[in-house]
């Protein structure tokens, strides 16, 4: 329980790197969710709710992306490292194998 909570705010923090209100919202609702949960004491609910933490934090980490407003029309996206993937280029006519 303690490793994947650990997991979550240390995600949280990659995540929403200089985002103060996002960094504090994101570590409210971790504790809250960990808090509410902490008297459970049965194994299949316990495996399922660190089933869902688990999840949560690959979301995380695989699927947001930071945004700054630059203009009022104009944004910026800034991809962390873990998002960047290589891109296959189009091809008009594929070739047969």
């Amino acid at each position: 329980v303690l490793k994947i909570f650990k997991s979550l705010h240390r995600t949280r923090q990659e995540v929403f790197k200089n985002d103060t209100k996002a960094l504090e919202a994101a570590r409210q609702k971790i504790n809250e969710e960990f808090r509410n949960n902490r008297d459970e004491t049965s194994k299949e609910k316990i495996s399922e709710l660190l089933k869902i933490a688990s999840d949560v934090e690959v979301i995380l980490r695989t699927s947001v992306i930071q945004v700054v407003h630059t203009d009022s029309d104009r944004i910026v996206l800034i991809p962390r490292k873990d998002l960047l993937q290589d891109n296959t280029p189009y091809i008009d006519k594929p070739t047969k194998k």
